[in-house]
């Protein structure tokens, strides 16, 4: 197949059936629609594509710069179409968790602006995160810059309006599948899509999957802040239910060693919240029916993220000490004070105070005394043993207080006799008004 430009590849991907040998389901047939296979390796190519065209001729006549708030595959793919028109990319974000996809990105020239942001992800509610302050200045008229804007831009899910959905009912000999499972992160594809489906049949039943709390999974936001960000909107999705990191990776490990699709934990995540949610289904019913999700992109960017979650799968030893090992009854019974009490505590009882977040957020505001010790680095100390003397008392801080919880759940669990974690974290600090330094 010929082509005059890299971007005429973007689509047009397969659709591939799950062997039933593998998933195990008797009465439903379960097909793979392998996003990862565009030209630059994910699902984000054809919003990329299709945000960024309109506006390229006048951005290649003014010199200006294409932007956007991503750390990840938009990032990637807005990158490599700025390069080829001859035109700077720059990523903003609040963190960049994925190292590979940081380094790709750098080698793939673009400018990195991580910020100090409170969240993960931009929350237009949040008129104090830096993340909202610079997306409300590239939205203003007269910008130097080529703002795709994602989280609010129509053509994101135009896209999949267009391409991915009728792709997977032309597929399917005309028809939509019964059951459309997808991943959300911006909600793009899985709004354009479930869309289409159900314009052929509205009895399609659509599911989103998210991220359970306070868990992190490549591209897909959680249950909290899916509800504040992005093209999301509840009507879309008969349910939405969360999978945990370890299963997306248990899920990924079936595609990539059983069915032959290397898949990223996006995609194993998908295959797993499927299965999860249609064996019920498959139980109950001796009538025939069709099942897709979205295998979003490969997995060869997400070595890292395996190897700090599972480094057991890559020949070395288990990690003994580990948040993914702790039971939610051990998380709830984490000692948890609030601004109030947590102000008493080290007022009488100077206790080590622990800021877990990045360091560009630490440095912006942050309790007077605490040391900034980010989440990823807390986790590897605390792999070794405990980090701290047992005679010394600790209070864990983050930005809402659920990694805080958990982390003090399990330097519990390894017997440290009094560490406890902020309510509500950074946020609720500042909103009670206790004082905050800069620096």
């Amino acid at each position: 197949m010929r082509y005059d430009s890299i971007t005429d590849a973007i689509g047009d991907t397969p659709l591939v059936r799950i062997d039933p040998a593998v998933h195990g389901l008797r009465t439903i047939d379960l097909y793979a629609k392998l996003e990862m296979l565009n030209p630059f390796g994910s699902v984000k190519d054809r919003a990329a594509w299709n945000m960024v065209r309109p506006g390229l001729p006048g951005a290649v006549r003014d010199g200006e710069t294409v932007v956007e708030l991503s750390s990840g595959n938009t990032a990637k793919a807005l990158a490599v179409i700025a390069g080829m028109h001859g035109l700077p990319f720059k990523s903003i974000t609040n963190r960049m968790r994925v190292a590979e996809i940081k380094d790709l990105l750098l080698l793939l020239g673009a400018e990195i602006e991580e910020l100090p942001g409170q969240t993960e992800c931009l929350d237009p509610t949040n008129t104090d995160d830096p993340l909202t302050l610079f997306h409300q200045e590239l939205s203003q008229p007269g910008s130097p810059n080529l703002h795709t804007d994602q989280y609010f831009n129509a053509r994101n899910t135009e896209s999949h309006a267009a391409g991915t959905g009728p792709e997977i009912v032309a597929d399917l000999d005309g028809r939509a599948p019964d059951f459309f499972i997808a991943c959300v992160g911006t909600a793009g594809s899985s709004t354009g899509v479930a869309g289409v489906l159900r314009a052929h049949d509205p009895g399609v039943r659509v599911v989103g999957l998210v991220a359970q709390k306070s868990d992190f999974i490549p591209g897909i936001r959680t249950i909290d802040e899916v509800q504040e960000v992005g093209l999301f909107d509840p009507a879309t999705y008969d349910a939405i239910e969360a999978v945990s990191a370890d299963e997306a990776i248990d899920g990924m490990l079936t595609l990539v060693r059983r069915c032959g699709i290397l898949g990223g934990p996006t995609g194993g995540a998908a295959y797993f919240g499927a299965l999860r949610h249609l064996r019920p289904f498959d139980a109950e019913s001796t009538q025939r029916r069709t099942a897709v999700f979205i295998v979003c992109d490969r997995v060869e960017s997400y070595v890292g993220y395996v190897r700090r979650r599972r480094p057991e799968l890559l020949g070395r030893p288990p990690v003994k000490n580990s948040v993914t090992a702790l039971t939610e009854a051990e998380v709830a019974a984490a000692t948890v004070i609030d601004t109030a009490d947590a102000r008493k505590w080290i007022a009488e009882e100077r206790p080590l105070v622990v800021d877990l977040r990045g360091s560009f957020a630490y440095a912006a505001l942050h309790i007077e005394g605490s040391v900034n010790i980010v989440d990823e680095l807390f986790d590897e100390l605390v792999r070794g043993g405990l980090p701290f003397s047992k005679r010394q008392a600790v209070l864990l801080a983050c930005p809402v207080g659920e990694k805080s919880a958990r982390y003090a759940a399990l330097l519990t669990r390894m017997g440290h006799p009094d560490v406890r974690s902020l309510a509500g974290g950074i946020i609720a600090w500042r909103d009670a008004g206790a004082p905050l330094e800069r620096g």
